[in-house]
């Protein structure tokens, strides 16, 4: 009788819905394979935000997907994200061939600025994509690749958050034809990406501040950024609200430059719980105009 229940037991599980955070993951099949993320309250036929989250060198999708962790608030938000990877260069490692400083070791003729974009048009053929929300995170590596799409691919980028990260070293190699807007977050005791800018072996990269600097310029903003309060608490780490807060104004085409400066903060900041809420909040405020 025991064995017959359990055999009941286990016919009725195999036919009822799977839960809700299972069903929410669609894996897009492929050379490179990704899954979206699509939130509990999405409805088709309303246009949803669609942010892409790119991990760093030698890491993975998975990690991007844990150390970010905006999946409550993207849910809550009605986000539909996605956490894409590199490819693998010659040691193994996963990358995205973003500058020319950070990180195609190997000078692979991957393109993934043609990867991203299939991304966006794959998940805008199956879902409702709003094209004026669609945004890119990365740290590191992922946030050099998120620079690369913001000034090559600016017709279908709103915004890009690049947490130590950087953009080209020369300000010529970025010509976008629309305006994104740009938040730079980094910390100023980077061992890895200077904060005051370097050299990755013989390539050069921008500091943090010329970063912003160059996009406040692209954007038509006022000639100088401006310190905003209040602080932010950025770093679970680092006691009290570490993170200052620079912002262009005034910005011509509608779109924005802002530094957010985890002071002491390292490559790989203790992100706090209030992180990925102030990044979302930022994107989901600087839609493409």
């Amino acid at each position: 009788m025991i064995r017959a229940r359990l055999s009941l037991l286990l016919l009725l599980l195999s036919v009822l819905p799977i839960s809700a955070s299972h069903a929410s993951d669609v894996l897009y099949p492929g050379d490179r394979p990704f899954t979206l993320v699509v939130p509990t309250t999405y409805q088709s036929g309303t246009p949803a935000p669609l942010l892409i989250a790119l991990h760093g060198y030698t890491a993975e999708s998975p990690y991007a997907e844990s150390y970010f962790a905006l999946g409550k608030v993207a849910d809550e938000k009605g986000i539909l994200t996605v956490y894409p990877s590199g490819t693998k260069d010659t040691n193994g490692y996963l990358f995205w061939n973003a500058t020319p400083a950070c990180c195609n070791f190997d000078s692979s003729a991957i393109d993934d600025e043609a990867y991203l974009t299939s991304i966006i048009d794959s998940v805008s053929k199956d879902y409702s994509v709003d094209p004026a929300r669609v945004y890119i995170v990365g740290h590191s590596n992922g946030g050099f690749m998120a620079h690369r799409m913001a000034c090559n691919q600016s017709d279908r980028i709103a915004a890009i958050v690049s947490l130590a990260g950087s953009t080209y070293s020369n300000p010529q190699s970025c010509k976008p034809t629309s305006p994104v807007s740009v938040l730079q977050v980094h910390g100023t005791n980077d061992a890895v990406i200077s904060y005051t800018g370097g050299y990755l072996f013989s390539s050069a990269y921008p500091s943090a501040r010329k970063t912003i600097d160059l996009w406040g310029k692209l954007n038509e903003c006022g000639k100088k950024p401006y310190r905003v309060l209040p602080r932010l608490d950025l770093d679970r780490k680092l006691s009290g609200p570490e993170t200052t807060v620079l912002r262009y104004k005034g910005c011509k085409t509608g779109a924005n430059s802002e530094l957010w400066t985890i002071n002491k903060g390292k490559h790989s900041p203790d992100l706090s719980n209030s992180f990925a809420n102030s990044v979302i909040s930022y994107l989901l405020t600087h839609p493409k105009k």
